[in-house]
């Protein structure tokens, strides 16, 4: 029944996310004019006009957005970029892989901290190590994420030399793909991974060591304790099962976050990702090249939630059942 609402969902973000991007007064070409008479160069108004009338800028919002659903529809077709000259899947497609390379470091550095961390916390309540790492997530969460990115940029150049910005060395940027290339760019990748995945880190630990000690305290676990069972296999078997349970009816949410990657942090450290090709497509105005990643984060965000749903039905028997 779930599945059945995924299609006019997406069918209202699509229209709500290409209804925004026009919000803004004025067009891409009509920045591009501004641009340009700013430079003090000469415009071609018939060439200006002719653009509006083969990319139906001058048509109503309908007309602009049924040619543009339907191309993608039909056609797999997300238009042409204004500002690269270049089709949107071309553009998205030459940054996807770094895209997903750093948000898969991500997702997983944050769950192989988080998890362990927040179990330890909730079972070692009131101690220097519940204390500790209490005190490390309540700082990432306040530190922004720009001044970590500066900060940790600033460390890995005057400690281990590291060139500043980007993904690659200067050497291995056009190079082509080989050994030296991935370990180069592993070599970069631990700054913007820690950045992104500090904050997110920091609120799974919270809501993990929350959900413990709220089951640690419930009549089965004490009755389980009270049958001899070790505290090691109680843990595992019990309490952390079903305080596992907001984490994965949240883990879906973290599929857009792969393709989309942090956009403040791109920008800081200058990753070729796709974040910061949004930001410049919004700034722009560059509609189809906006709206195709907009569309495309949209849908990822309904499968992931989707997903999130199934996950928690096979995981948990009260959700499967309606008794949750």
């Amino acid at each position: 029944m779930r599945v059945l609402h995924v299609i006019p969902t997406l069918i209202a973000i699509s229209m709500i996310a290409f209804f925004i991007i026009q919000l803004p007064p004025g067009d891409f070409l009509s920045t591009q004019v501004a641009r340009l008479e700013a430079a003090g160069q000469s415009v071609d108004q018939a060439q200006m006009d002719a653009l509006r009338e083969r990319y139906g800028i001058g048509d109503p919002f309908w007309v602009q957005y049924l040619k543009w659903i339907g191309n993608i529809v039909l056609h797999g077709d997300f238009g042409l970029s204004f500002q690269f000259q270049q089709p949107v899947s071309t553009l998205i497609a030459d940054r996807l892989p770094l895209t997903l390379a750093l948000g898969i470091a991500t997702l997983m550095f944050t769950w192989a901290i988080a998890l362990p961390a927040g179990i330890y916390s909730a079972i070692k309540q009131h101690t220097w190590g519940d204390y500790t790492i209490s005190g490390i997530g309540f700082v990432a969460l306040a530190v922004p994420q720009f001044l970590a990115a500066l900060v940790l940029a600033y460390l890995g150049f005057a400690l281990f030399d590291q060139s500043v910005g980007g993904l690659f060395s200067p050497e291995y940027v056009n190079a082509p793909w080989g050994v030296g290339k991935f370990v180069d760019l592993l070599g970069h990748l631990w700054i913007p991974v820690v950045v992104i995945g500090l904050a997110g880190t920091a609120g799974i630990i919270r809501v993990t060591r929350a959900n413990m000690l709220d089951e640690l305290n419930k009549p089965y676990v004490v009755t389980a304790r009270a049958k001899g069972l070790s505290e090691s296999r109680l843990v595992a078997k019990y309490p952390v099962r079903i305080a596992m349970n907001p984490f994965v009816s949240t883990a879906g949410w973290h599929l857009p976050s792969l393709f989309d990657g942090e956009i403040i942090v791109a920008q800081v450290l200058a990753l070729g990702t796709i974040g910061p090709l949004l930001l410049e497509a919004l700034k722009s105005q560059d509609m189809y090249l906006a709206g195709g990643i907009i569309l495309i984060i949209a849908v990822l965000t309904v499968v992931g939630t989707l997903i999130s749903d199934l996950l928690l039905a096979a995981i948990d028997p009260r959700v499967r059942f309606g008794k949750a």
